[in-house]
């Protein structure tokens, strides 16, 4: 983690200089997990391609902004799943964001999807968005730096397994050698510690408005 780490922060400070090579490292680096996390939620390949140049693009806007001790993998991410939630949004749909979802649930709840939504309740400004991300960026940072000091690496495992890989509960909990009952109790732990996480920032509530559904 600590190599990763330590590769990223190196890549954005060559962006930042202007090398020549560098952004394509970071197409090289990121691009293939960007693709296959938003392709295995949506199942459209153009459109997931058009989603992650978004998210590349959106993490160029921000890189004036960006903190180099956060985790530049958590960043994109985020920044990749807030494009594909402005997608599901612009074809009336409104996104299960995994945020709300429960301990019970099944590995297919991390998938988005929705229904038809009036455009005046979701329209979100670029500032807005940006905050958003950002502020997940950081809840995510935080909470897996936790679970690197206690060593809690079967938890990291499953989360990436569920989130970025997209997996269902019982292919994660036959890769781990764990119950399916474990993964579910990882799941709903990671979700509340990020929505906590994101409410000690303080957001207004019309921020991230997910954090206050289904209390």
């Amino acid at each position: 983690m600590k190599k990763n780490s330590a590769i990223d922060q190196v890549l954005v400070k060559r962006i930042r200089s202007g090398d020549a090579d560098a952004w394509g490292d970071l197409i090289q680096r990121y691009e293939g997990r960007l693709l296959a996390f938003v392709n295995s939620r949506i199942s459209n390949r153009s459109a997931s391609e058009d989603i992650v140049q978004e998210a590349f693009i959106g993490f160029l806007n921000s890189l004036p902004n960006f903190d180099g001790r956060r985790s530049l993998e958590s960043y994109l991410f985020s920044i990749c799943a807030y494009k594909m939630t402005d997608h599901l949004r612009r074809e009336g749909r409104r996104p299960a964001i995994p945020l709300s979802a429960g301990e019970g649930s099944s590995g297919g709840h991390w998938q988005l999807q929705g229904e038809a939504r009036p455009a005046s309740s979701i329209a979100r400004s670029g500032e807005r968005q940006t905050i958003e991300h950002n502020a997940l960026a950081e809840a995510l940072d935080q909470q897996v730096q936790h679970w690197q000091q206690k060593n809690d690496w079967t938890k990291l495992k499953c989360v990436e397994l569920l989130i970025v890989r997209g997996k269902a509960n019982k292919d994660v909990a036959t890769s781990l050698e764990i119950t399916e009952q474990q993964v579910a109790s990882f799941k709903f732990d990671f979700l509340n510690r990020v929505r906590a996480l994101i409410k000690r920032q303080g957001l207004n509530a019309d921020v991230l408005p997910e954090l206050y559904e289904q209390q």
